[in-house]
């Protein structure tokens, strides 16, 4: 990545076991209203057709370039793209998603008129329940204006709380911030978050567009989003302490504002305290019975639980009854709940996607 910037935007993909859907992602990005793009795509040693299927349409478009690698995982595959990239901004595509035409051209005229270092837009969420069935939640917030870095850093916590600030793909990032503060993807498991937490923690100039545009799947039998995840319980701690560390780096000095983060900080931890006490209880999981049951009383005895329950205002009737048997530290209840959202989870898909959205 240089300064030498020759079109507007670099988009890059990374792709990996999604010969069912890169085809529609690759078009989205090619239908673009904004022509003045190149398309990295970084084939990480997929087993499928998906590297194959995207060769056919770089035979079509020159402003594709695929590259094949062995499988390093999906920071490695950005990371690589990231360094021969030759756009002004740098926008971050999943294979297995689309988005709408107009995106790319409003994000680009928004960082252009604002000389902005980052533009946020909302986003669609849709939770397929069969193959063409699905429920779709709009995620996006009020319009606001970051006319400084202050303003940014104090409103914050409002894109956090609607999950603005998490993924990368609803943001379009300028490739000279980047190469100054030299950021790359880091190495590691939900890589996305870490990512955009470094992008954000010294920026200066942030545009926040609430139209949607990016439609982000859920709910694919494959998807990691479905899985039992072994380690899910600590990345959510080591998470949680970015986000302390942040806030503490950022220093907020408006009382109001910086109670309503640190407010928002802690329902979002147990909120998804109740998600890791789900995952002990997920079908997949291999422990016994016995051994999730002691993970659970490892997790309710964790003191940034009763911090937690102490600070958080849950915003549904639905989520503090959720949180009960947390609050009463009841192994057998939690154990029962999470069991129960498993079912939900995995037998009515439609009902789990509208709790979840409604929260």
């Amino acid at each position: 990545m240089n300064n030498n910037y020759e079109v507007g935007i670099t988009v890059i993909m990374p792709v990996y076991k999604v010969e069912k859907y890169v085809s529609k992602a690759i078009e989205c990005i090619l239908n673009q209203t904004f022509k003045d793009f190149e398309f990295i795509i970084v084939d990480d040693g997929t087993p499928d057709n998906s590297g194959k299927i995207c060769d056919e349409y770089a035979q079509k478009d020159s402003r594709i370039q695929v590259i094949h690698q062995e499988n390093a995982g999906a920071p490695a595959a950005r990371n690589r793209a990231i360094d021969i990239a030759k756009g002004k901004y740098l926008y971050f595509m999943d294979s297995d998603d689309w988005a709408e035409p107009e995106m790319l051209q409003e994000m680009y005229d928004l960082a252009e008129k604002n000389e902005a270092e980052l533009v946020v837009t909302g986003f669609y969420i849709e939770t397929y329940y069969s193959d063409d069935e699905k429920y779709t939640q709009i995620q996006t917030e009020e319009p606001m204006d970051f006319l400084t870095q202050q303003s940014f850093r104090e409103n914050a916590y409002k894109l956090f709380d609607k999950n603005l600030l998490y993924s990368p793909w609803n943001k379009l990032y300028s490739a000279k911030y980047m190469m100054d503060n030299n950021l790359k993807f880091p190495q590691t498991w939900m890589d996305d978050f870490p990512f955009v937490l470094s992008f954000i923690r010294d920026v200066k100039k942030v545009v926040f567009n609430p139209k949607p545009y990016y439609r982000f799947m859920r709910a694919r039998a494959e998807s990691e989003t479905a899985k039992y995840k072994s380690t899910l319980y600590e990345k959510r701690e080591e998470e949680h302490q970015w986000m302390l560390d942040l806030y503490k780096y950022w220093d907020i000095k408006d009382d109001a504002k910086k109670a309503a983060a640190r407010e928002m900080v802690f329902r979002r931890y147990i909120e998804r305290v109740v998600g890791c006490i789900e995952n002990v209880t997920n079908p997949n999981c291999t422990l016994s019975k016995k051994e999730r049951k002691a993970e659970i009383k490892r997790i309710l005895n964790n003191p940034n639980v009763s911090e937690a329950l102490k600070i958080a205002k849950p915003n549904s009737k639905y989520m503090k009854i959720m949180l009960l048997p947390v609050k009463w530290k009841n192994v057998t209840l939690c154990y029962l709940e999470g069991t129960l959202i498993s079912r939900i989870k995995t037998k009515n898909v439609k009902l789990f996607a509208k709790l979840k959205a409604n929260r």
